[in-house]
């Protein structure tokens, strides 16, 4: 029986509130007041010119890309060891997923590997900020303006996380958010695409309504509207967007929460760094993370499978992650790999989440503690 699971969906007791008075309102449909509140909202957290609620972060991905222009024969430069949606939403549009390697202090992309990825092909990057952490965007963003290339951030993990005291999802042209269930803001299922080029706005919200002008109209720019460009149905409804205004009315005192677990964490598993059983995650210093997952790395897939069955044996969920994307069947028919990618091979196998939610208190933080101490003890 699981007694402390790997995760545990945190509500602040607004979001019921919010619901309601949506339901009360007696509009449910997308783009409502609670839409327009929530986006406002996150454009303050992100400081982006304009931020759309989506109904997923794959639907904020797949809208980026396909603003973005990338199609046919552009190659797109992404860490392999990402969620799948970062690579169908290049597939979808015709262009290819190029992976390449990730450093084993944050698994996040390693950017010094960006020039040997680059060809003439080579449209844009989709950095991913893995647990909360940025990638080196400074590095990445130097490159991509010598090579005129779009970023496009995958941000799922990100929110309200900073790297030099600037927003993650505020470095590139765009960048994707996701609030499901297991995100540490969530409307169950959700998303946001942000956009901080001025320019890809109006575009951005006929891409979202179908590829119609509908925004113009409910503005009364325009009599009526009507199909002008591609797009899909993107928009997310009034519930979700109410449910995510609860949440976002907390987004740091969550944020708060989780870092102080991760901290917890750090000092209680430290030891067993210092005698070589596990390396724990290293953020940079200039990095204020959002607490979002907690990783270990093990010496091998072995002992990873050992320690998450003897863990779950205490009532203890872990959980290991991605699965590398270029090993992937879909992976090797639709994108191709860019120069060595060991450490996403080591680290994927090796690598097991510890349960982080708001919620956990201190004696179920000290149970999953001790309970790894007592597995590298036997």
């Amino acid at each position: 029986m699981i007694k402390i699971p790997f995760n545990r969906p945190y509500h602040t007791g607004r979001e019921r509130e919010h619901i309601l008075a949506a339901l009360e309102g007696r509009r449910t449909q997308g783009d409502g007041p609670y839409t327009r509140r929530a986006e406002s909202m996150l454009q303050e957290l992100t400081g982006a010119a304009r931020v759309l609620l989506t109904a997923s972060g794959t639907d904020a991905l797949e809208m980026a890309v396909l603003l973005s222009g990338v199609g046919p024969g552009d190659e797109v430069l992404m860490p392999s060891y990402t969620f799948v949606s970062t690579a169908t939403a290049v597939v979808l549009r015709g262009a290819t997923p190029v992976f390449f390697d990730i450093s084993p202090e944050t698994l996040n992309c390693d950017a010094a590997r960006l020039e040997e990825c680059l060809t003439p092909r080579t449209k844009a990057i989709m950095p991913v900020h893995y647990a909360g952490f940025s990638c080196d965007m400074d590095r990445l963003m130097e490159f991509a303006e010598r090579h005129k290339l779009l970023v496009i951030e995958d941000a799922a993990h990100a929110i309200g996380a900073k790297r030099g005291g600037r927003p993650l999802g505020s470095w590139g042209q765009m960048a994707a958010f996701s609030f499901h269930e297991t995100k540490n803001i969530s409307c169950g299922e959700g998303g946001a695409l942000a956009i901080n080029d001025p320019a890809l706005v109006e575009r951005a919200e006929i891409i979202r309504d179908k590829g119609t002008n509908r925004r113009k109209f409910l503005r009364g720019e325009v009599d009526k509207y009507t199909w002008v460009d591609l797009g899909s149905s993107f928009l997310s409804g009034e519930l979700p967007a109410a449910m995510l205004v609860g949440q976002l009315e907390h987004v740091h005192d969550i944020n708060e929460r989780r870092a102080r677990i991760f901290s917890d964490y750090m000092k209680g598993l430290g030891g067993l760094e210092t005698n070589g059983r596990i390396v724990l995650p290293k953020p940079g210093i200039n990095e204020q993370g959002n607490g979002h997952i907690f990783h270990v790395l093990v010496e091998s897939n072995h002992v990873r499978e050992a320690m998450r069955l003897a863990l779950m044996g205490q009532g203890i969920q872990t959980t290991s992650h991605y699965e590398p994307l270029h090993a992937s069947p879909a992976g090797r028919r639709f994108g191709r790999v860019a120069g060595p990618v060991n450490q996403t091979d080591s680290c994927a196998g090796r690598m097991l989440r510890l349960p982080i939610y708001p919620d956990l208190t201190k004696s179920e933080q000290e149970q999953v503690i001790s309970a790894i101490w007592d597995f590298f003890a036997r």
